[in-house]
């Protein structure tokens, strides 16, 4: 038994290969001419469907089909994550996996832990990049490892424990006082001016092991997705414009993206879904930083 799908691109066939009329090949495939006519709404549906999967590639290609069926979910699409994989396969869309890691001494004043709550862990690391003229760029990263949100990721020439110091307590002054602090043992990390800062500041520090970055997953993974999904596919011409791609990136990041390890919320959703952060640095502890120095 041929279905009506079957005759109907039949009759297309003869309709336009041999000339033949509309009503003439409907006859001859005892077919509707309603019928002929009908266009699937299904076809449709999943044509504008590839469309749009196709848009989002171009501007997510590091995506895989898990985290582009919770993007679709959220525009509205009824879909489903194995339906996804399927047009991704069919339509080449594959994402090639990349890998990296990183490395350095400093003394934890804190037993290693996990985070428990917004504010209670922070991680930061450097990121390295070039400009076209072949100048290095050095990104700050900072994470907080509870909510997965990124706080900072902007890029300098060189930066030293005086531009740390003041980054942090801007950071601070708008997020709040972490808890704890975990990091590599690079010499911007065990500067003797910033852990004196920190624990000024109450803050107590975790240093990883050397040549462990599995110690320090969330800003090792938050450091390749960065690198994955920005930095591998810019070309920086100057370190204002590196600044604002990567503010711009940040943003995407805690705003829209959807994060696998927070049941697909971004950051910023799951972060007020979250217990509220700490209080700010107060003013009486925003001392200059030559003070901090001292």
């Amino acid at each position: 038994m041929v279905s009506p799908s079957r005759k109907r691109r039949e009759a297309r066939e003869l309709v336009r290969e041999r000339s033949s009329s509309i009503r003439a090949a409907c006859d001859s495939l005892r077919l509707s001419r309603s019928s002929y006519y009908y266009e699937p709404k299904e076809a449709d549906l999943e044509e504008r469907l590839v469309k749009r999967l196709k848009e989002l590639r171009r501007k997510h290609p590091r995506y895989g089909y898990r985290r582009m069926t919770a993007v679709l979910k959220r525009e509205g699409w009824r879909i489903n994550r194995k339906r996804i994989q399927r047009l991704m396969r069919r339509e080449g869309l594959k994402v090639v996996t990349v890998q990296k890691k990183r490395r350095r001494l400093g003394v934890s004043t804190s037993e290693r832990k996990s985070a428990q709550y917004p504010g209670h862990v922070w991680s930061w690391d450097f990121e390295y990049d070039r400009t076209e003229d072949g100048r290095q760029l050095k990104f700050l990263n900072i994470v907080d490892e509870y909510t997965r949100e990124c706080f900072m990721n902007r890029p300098y020439r060189c930066i030293g424990a005086r531009e740390v110091i003041a980054e942090l307590r801007s950071l601070m002054a708008e997020y709040g006082v972490p808890e704890h602090i975990r990091s590599d043992n690079g010499p911007e990390f065990i500067a003797s001016a910033i852990r004196q800062w920190l624990a000024d500041q109450d803050i107590g520090t975790i240093h990883i092991e050397p040549g462990s970055p599995w110690e320090n997953p969330y800003i090792e993974s938050f450091n390749g997705k960065f690198r994955d999904e920005c930095l591998n596919r810019e070309i920086f011409t100057s370190i204002l414009e590196a600044r604002v791609i990567a503010e711009d990136w940040r943003r995407e990041y805690n705003e829209y993206r959807p994060h696998s390890s927070l049941g697909y919320m971004t950051p910023v959703e799951f972060s007020r879904l979250s217990l509220p952060p700490l209080a700010p640095l107060a003013p009486a502890e925003r001392v200059d930083m030559e003070e901090a120095l001292t």
